[in-house]
């Protein structure tokens, strides 16, 4: 039956994915007027020349699905063609910037997972002042935009207490761990507070669940029947909350690297699409989508594995 169940959410992933690549691929066609003049950009009229480089370079009068197939295939072959902006290849661009970008997102999703499953626990087993003050703080955290909380963090931990570096992204483990440090508690702030109280929810919906009270009627152990019933039951809906907010991270990580000087990959998106760099938007674009319906995927599959009453065999 897992089997199975692997196998549907695999040929769905294949699906969204090529969808998605064709959305990103024909976004250019759908401008007005010649694609090719959203290329050169500086608000000059191209030369006929130009033009026709570019449209030679990006085989614009080939047909839409040729020209897509070539597009396509070129990337899943790693060429994903050259930048008119950084004069460069974007797959050497792309390499050069996802190490920060990688580490960022990769500190972010530590904290999301060890801190915020971590209060969510506390404040479902103990409830009263813990778990009001988990709710109040995550209800503020989750009100608060990234973009506020990267200016609140550099004026506060950075600029008034001068403890970590507010710019930059650092040489070397420890130097990378001190630059982004301020950059992943702002990117995951708000993720961290949301699978906060959704562990809170869980684990307060199991602990007051009648197989709970049963077990402790029959005198089973406590710190047993939060181990193996509780956690065990509440870890399907934290571990799917917990894909979700990782996936998420893809996405506000521009807004963090812009705001905190990051040369990464989301930083490099921004740029690209203010100076209509298209071969570097296309590429990012697809890695991102990619990315985030490859760990939704995994999670489904893992959410399955852990909760039975997932029904494998049928509609999930």
């Amino acid at each position: 039956m897992i089997t199975r169940f692997i196998a549907r959410r695999a040929a769905t992933l294949a699906l969204t994915l090529l969808a998605a690549s064709v959305a990103i691929y024909g976004a250019l066609f759908l401008a007005p007027g010649d694609p090719a003049t959203l290329l050169v950009g500086g608000g000059k009229e191209p030369s006929p020349g130009l033009l026709a480089q570019i449209h030679r370079e990006y085989h614009l009068d080939d047909p839409f699905l040729e020209g897509y197939w070539r597009w396509l295939t070129n990337m899943l072959h790693g060429d994903a063609g050259q930048s008119l902006s950084y004069q460069d290849s974007v797959t050497g661009l792309l390499a050069d910037r996802a190490g920060n970008t990688l580490f960022l997102i990769g500190y972010a999703a530590l904290l999301i997972v060890t801190l915020g499953v971590t209060l969510g626990t506390l404040a479902g087993l103990r409830g009263g002042w813990v778990e009001t003050a988990v709710t109040v703080m995550a209800t503020t955290l989750m009100a608060v935009p990234v973009f506020v909380m990267s200016v609140a963090l550099t004026w506060f931990l950075a600029v008034r207490l001068d403890w970590l570096p507010a710019y930059g992204s650092g040489s070397g483990f420890t130097g990378r761990l001190e630059h982004l440090t301020l950059p992943a508690v702002a990117l995951a702030a708000s993720w961290l507070a949301y699978v906060a109280q959704v562990t809170r929810s869980a684990v307060r919906a199991e602990l007051l669940s009648e197989h709970v009270q049963t077990a402790r009627g029959r005198g089973i152990g406590e710190r047993f029947i939060i181990r193996k019933h509780i956690l065990r039951n509440a870890s399907a809906p934290i571990t799917s909350i917990s894909g979700v907010a990782v996936a998420g991270l893809m996405a506000g990580s521009s807004i963090v690297e812009q705001a905190f000087g990051l040369n990464g990959v989301g930083a490099l998106l921004i740029q690209s699409a203010a100076k209509q760099d298209l071969a570097v938007v296309q590429a990012v674009a697809l890695i991102t989508v990619v990315a985030f319906a490859v760990i939704n995927t995994a999670v489904d599959v893992l959410t399955a594995a852990l909760d039975h009453r997932v029904p494998l065999g049928g509609h999930a």
